[in-house]
């Protein structure tokens, strides 16, 4: 990947999973260089600039001695990467890392080239930063996890190389990469932005739109199981309500029931309409995709925004907010809030696959004698646990503040917490949805020798069902499902 001007989750998917390798373009060098400029230009002024020539946060009034602004930097960076809890995965960091530098390479942050070829090289040469994924409020850029890249491209910290955790000086120094040593702006620039919450989101983002095309795919196998009607998903209807996600959900649908001939067989009876998890499917799953998009479209603008405090400009360096996470929080929240829907409507037609009062299959699709056999009972249950875990981790995050800084920092998004809850979100739903398939693809053998369509045959064909005779251990199979959804995730669909 070439840094130039633009970039998309595609792109950051490459580099953050793939290890495609990156460098610089010369347009991104030349602004670097001349924005660079403007910052030695302003250290010959006494003018106070936040950042450069002061201190940070309440400490913004108190002026730092020229002979110590490099040192300010290199404080700056110890000081921040104060982290706590688990560490951010190795894409989701490699994600921030290339996030950084593409708002760098901007040139509106007065760094060296050297400061963001410290993070290309880090990427190229497979060195990931030890980064603790809990410390971070979202406003005045996520300042822990980014100062803690920071602090391993100078060579202190942690870092993982090859799969071992060592100390950065040492992964740095295998990799063949001298660390940086910072000078004025490069401490502050390294650590403001929203590039964590980003990062999270954008994968997150990009594995969702991928698990919602296979649960629709589960969803059309379990609605011709409970022998649903194709009624609701005519366009006819859509059209009179015209959402975009509703229109794609009915039509997909529609084109996925096609020639089913269990549908066929029951083309006359006396059901009049089917509960909502069937019946709505379009209004509901429609509004998850809607979601999925507009969250998308908050990311990919986001991804290629300047997030830096004070943002350098020919005629002098102007403080704002760019570094505040809100947006980006508030779509983490929206985000977590769809795939819990997604996850809700999911277990509902679980249920009603085992639920031997609606279901018209046998009692909790067991095979061999009822009672003595428990079926998919307990997959049900399971399936509610993960359900009414989303409920509690949707709760937004993005509506809390608390003050930081001595209230100079006095309302924060939270916005980390939100992206880290949106992805646990998405990893309970994956598997609520690998469980309806396999529930869904065992109910329609229950209909044989009636088929499904040729297109969803073919689906559950794939999905590798085990032969059993009454009860049986099903973890393996359970998890070979969520792992097609996973592979899936890797080919990018």
């Amino acid at each position: 990947m070439i840094i130039r001007d633009e970039m998309n989750i595609s792109d950051l998917v490459r580099v953050a999973r793939e290890f495609e390798e990156v460098r610089l373009s010369d347009e991104a060098k030349k602004r670097i260089e001349e924005s660079r400029k403007r910052v030695e230009k302003f250290l010959n002024s006494d003018k106070p600039m936040y950042g450069i020539n002061t201190g940070f946060g309440a400490l913004a009034n108190v002026k730092i001695d020229k002979e110590d602004i490099d040192q300010l930097q290199i404080n700056l960076v110890r000081s921040h990467s104060a982290g706590v809890g688990p560490v951010f995965r190795e894409d989701e960091v490699r994600a921030m890392m290339l996030l950084r530098a593409f708002s760098l390479a901007k040139g509106y942050s007065g760094v060296r080239v050297e400061v963001v070829n410290g993070l290309i090289n880090m990427l190229n040469k497979g060195v990931t930063p030890f980064v603790p994924s809990q410390g971070s409020v979202g406003a005045s850029g996520d300042l822990a996890p980014l100062a803690h890249i920071a602090l391993c491209m100078m060579g202190e910290g942690y870092a993982f190389y090859k799969g071992e955790k060592m100390k950065a000086s040492e992964a740095l120094m295998a990799a063949g990469i001298k660390p940086v040593k910072y000078e004025a702006k490069e401490g502050l620039a390294l650590t403001n932005g929203a590039q964590a919450i980003t990062a999270v989101l954008a994968l997150t983002i990009h594995d969702s739109k991928i698990l919602f095309e296979f649960a629709l795919l589960s969803a059309a196998i379990a609605i011709d199981a409970l022998k649903g009607s194709t009624t609701p998903f005519d366009t006819r209807i859509h059209e009179l309500r015209p959402h975009k996600g509703q229109a794609y959900v009915a039509k997909k649908l529609l084109e996925y029931l096609r020639g089913s001939e269990i549908r066929a067989s029951h083309l006359n009876c006396s059901k009049v309409q089917d509960a909502y998890s069937l019946r709505a499917a379009p209004q509901v799953l429609g509004a998850v995709k809607d979601t999925i998009d507009y969250v998308e479209s908050v990311v990919v603008t986001e991804m290629n925004s300047v997030t830096d405090n004070p943002l350098i400009f020919d005629d002098g360096a102007l403080s704002g907010g760019n570094f505040h996470g809100e947006p980006v929080a508030l779509a983490s929240d929206f985000l977590g809030i769809a795939l819990s829907e997604l996850a809700n409507i999911t277990e509902r037609r679980i249920d009603r696959l085992v639920n031997p009062l609606v279901s018209e299959l046998p009692a909790f699709l067991a095979s061999g004698k009822s009672g003595l056999n428990s079926g998919m009972m307990i997959w049900q249950y399971t399936a509610a646990s993960l359900v009414s875990e989303n409920k509690v981790l949707a709760h937004p995050a993005s509506v809390d503040s608390i003050p930081t800084s001595a209230y100079q920092e006095d309302h924060v998004s939270m916005g980390t917490i939100a992206a880290r809850k949106a992805r646990m979100i998405f990893e309970n739903t994956a598997k609520v949805v690998a469980i309806e398939a396999m529930l869904a693809a065992r109910a329609i053998k229950f209909h044989e020798p009636l088929k499904t369509s040729a297109f969803l045959q073919d689906y559950v064909k794939k999905l590798s069902l085990e032969e059993t005779e009454g009860d049986a251990y099903l973890g393996d199979e359970f998890e070979r499902i969520l792992n097609l959804v996973k592979e899936g995730m890797k080919r990018g669909g």
